[in-house]
Order: C-alpha cells, then structure tokens, then sequence
C-alpha cells in the first residue's frame, strides 16, 4: 500500500486511478489518512458495500478486540468442543435408550 501526501499530489486523479494496478495509495493530509484510492478489480459490488457500512465496520471492531482479549476460539477448538459435545449426545441417548423399560 502506497502513501500520497495530498500536497504533493501533482497528477489528476484519472492519472492514479489509471496506473492504482492492485495496489492501494492512501492519501494522507499532514500524515493522517483523509481518502484512500483502491483498485476494485475482482471485488463484488456487495463486498464493497459492506466494508462500508458502519454497522459491519463496528462488528468487525468488536471482534478484532475480543481477539486482542484473549476471548476468541479457535477453529480448532470450536471442532473439538463440538465433537466433545456430539460424542456426550450419543452416549447419553444410548444409555437412555439402553435403561428404557420395554413394553
């Protein structure tokens, strides 16, 4: 990802748009990101919509935190808490079905 001071931007945007290729070019005012120019090719119109979206951004948010927390699960880990729990089903149901008085 490429960075442009705004003041020293001395071609028309067609000019960097034109020439973005797949790379992205924030444009930066006295060293903060204002804008960013980023290639859209290959992207849907719906994925670009969502990353947009403040309700999106702000669960994306949440999420990155929980990470940085410590509160997240594995894939792994959800895999075993599932198999754990898939196994434990089918011993109590088959004990169930063992202790049922026949008819």
């Amino acid at each position: 990802m490429k960075t442009l001071e705004l003041k020293k931007a001395s071609k028309a945007l067609a000019d960097y748009a034109t020439h973005l290729g797949e790379e992205s070019i924030v444009i930066t005012s006295n060293r903060k990101p204002v804008a960013a120019l980023v290639s859209l090719r290959g992207v849907e119109r719906q994925s670009l919509a969502l990353s947009l979206n403040p309700a999106f951004r702000k669960i994306i948010r949440r999420a990155r935190a929980e990470v940085s927390r410590g509160e997240a699960y594995s894939l792994d880990q959800i895999k075993q808490e599932m198999l754990t729990k898939d196994d434990s089903t089918r011993r109590s149901s088959t004990r169930t079905r063992r202790n049922a008085p026949r008819r």
